[in-house]
C-alpha cells in the first residue's frame, strides 16, 4: 500500500516551496524507504528552484538527506531497517568510471541525478499526488519529504550514535569541499591553494587543507563574519574582496609567484578570471561552482601556455560510500567542525531557511523533520 508523507513541492521555477501529502510508490528491489530526520538545503536546490538548472516541475528537491531506514527492497545488501544513513548523488556502479572509484563521473550521472524526468529509469514515478506524478528521484532521493524513497546506491550507512542534522550535509556540499582539496588538488609541501567563497563548500576545503602539508591557505569572500570563520577553521590569510584587490593581496602574500592551487566556489565567471590570473607557473583552478546551463567562460589564453590548467569538480570526485564513513571521521573527532556552519530550521521553515541560504545570512540550512 503507497506511503503517505509531506514533501516540499516546487511548483513551477521561480515559485516557493510548498508542503503537500504526496503519495510514495512501493518499493521496487533496489529501493530503500527513509524516515528523514534532516536534509542540507544546498544552492543547487535553490538554482533549479529559480529554474537555472533543469528538472521536471512540479517536484521534490532535496539532495542532502540523512535519516533512518523503514524498509528495504528485496535486492537491497547495503542497509536495513533501523540504520542510520546518510544519503547521496546516485550513480549506476557499472560504468567504467565507476567501476575505477569514480562515480562522481558516472557516464549516466547527469540522467540519474538530474535530467531524469523525475522517473525511475523504467519511466516510473516514486510519487505523487492524487493522479498526477510529482517529479522525484532528484539525486536519487528527493529528500525534502518526512519520508524518501531512495536508491540504494544513494544509501550509505552511518553510526547510529551521529548528529544526524551535521551528517545531512556530507552529502553533497562538504564532500564537494573537502574532496576537491583531498581528492584532486593534493596539496604539496609548502605550496599555496586559494578558495574563493567561502560558502559550506569553501570552508570545508580550507578544513581539508589543513589536513594537507600546504603551507599558505586564502581565505577570499566579501563577508568579514565568514572570512573570520575561515581563519578559525585553519586560513592562514582572508581578503574581503569587497574593500581590496585580490589579485593584488594574492600577489603580495605568495611574493609575486602567484598560487599552486585555486578553488572556486562561487561559479562567477569574473571571480573565475581573476582566480586564473591568480595563478602560477603550473598552478591549477578547480571549479566546483553550479552556474546556469550555458554558462561561457573568456579566458587569455596565453595564460595557459604558462602551464596553468582549470580542471572541473563533481562531488568532490568521491566515492561516497568510502568518502563520507570518512568524513563522519573527522566529525566525530572534531577535526571537521560543521557545527560552526550550520543552522538548523524546522521543515515548515523551509522557505526562510532558503532566503537565509540566498542572502548569505546562513552558511549552511539544515531542515529538521518531525520526530
Amino acid at each position: 500500500m503507497p506511503t503517505t508523507t509531506t514533501a516540499a513541492i516546487v511548483e513551477a521555477p521561480g515559485e516557493p516551496f510548498s508542503l503537500r501529502q504526496v503519495q510514495l510508490d512501493d518499493l521496487r528491489p533496489d529501493e530503500v524507504l527513509v524516515r528523514m530526520v534532516a536534509a542540507g538545503l544546498c544552492h543547487t536546490d535553490l538554482s533549479v528552484q529559480a529554474g537555472y538548472i533543469p528538472f521536471a516541475l512540479p517536484g521534490v528537491l532535496g539532495h542532502e538527506g540523512a535519516g533512518l531506514v523503514e524498509a528495504v527492497g528485496d535486492a537491497v545488501t547495503r542497509v536495513r531497517p533501523g540504520d542510520a544513513v546518510a544519503l547521496s548523488f546516485n550513480s549506476c556502479g557499472r560504468c567504467r568510471n565507476c567501476r575505477t572509484g569514480h562515480p562522481a563521473y558516472c557516464v549516466t550521472w547527469l540522467p540519474l541525478n538530474i535530467l531524469n524526468d523525475g522517473l525511475r529509469t523504467d519511466g516510473t514515478g516514486t510519487m505523487r499526488r492524487g493522479e498526477r506524478v510529482v517529479g522525484g528521484r532528484f539525486f536519487g532521493q528527493s529528500s525534502f519529504g518526512a519520508k524518501a524513497v531512495v536508491d540504494e546506491r544513494s544509501v550509505v550507512k552511518v553510526d547510529n550514535d551521529l548528529p544526524l542534522e551535521l551528517i545531512a550535509p556530507l552529502g553533497c556540499g562538504i564532500q564537494t569541499g573537502a574532496g576537491t582539496v583531498l581528492n584532486i588538488l593534493r596539496p604539496e609541501p609548502g605550496s599555496t591553494l586559494a578558495v574563493f567563497g567561502t560558502g559550506a563548500v569553501g570552508l570545508s576545503a580550507i578544513a581539508a587543507a589543513t589536513m594537507t602539508p600546504s603551507t599558505i591557505v586564502i581565505a577570499i569572500d566579501r563577508v568579514d563574519s565568514r572570512l573570520d570563520l575561515a581563519l578559525d577553521m585553519g586560513a592562514t590569510y582572508k581578503i574581503n574582496a569587497g574593500t581590496e584587490g585580490s589579485a593584488e593581496a594574492i600577489a603580495d602574500i605568495t611574493g609575486g609567484l602567484g598560487l599552486d592551487y585555486a578553488i572556486d566556489t562561487t561559479a562567477s565567471m569574473d571571480v573565475v578570471r581573476t582566480a586564473y590570473a591568480a595563478l602560477g607557473t603550473f598552478g591549477t583552478l578547480a571549479a566546483v561552482g553550479a552556474a546556469a546551463v550555458g554558462t561561457e567562460l573568456a579566458l587569455d589564453y596565453t595564460g595557459l601556455l604558462a602551464g596553468r590548467s582549470i580542471i572541473g569538480v563533481t562531488e568532490g570526485d568521491s566515492d561516497p560510500q568510502t568518502f563520507i564513513p570518512f568524513l563522519t571521521g573527522l566529525v566525530r573527532q572534531g577535526r571537521l567542525p560543521l557545527d560552526k556552519m550550520v543552522r538548523t530550521y524546522p521543515f515548515t521553515a523551509i522557505n526562510q531557511a532558503a532566503r537565509d541560504a540566498s542572502d548569505g545570512s546562513t552558511i549552511k540550512p539544515v531542515l529538521l523533520f518531525d520526530a
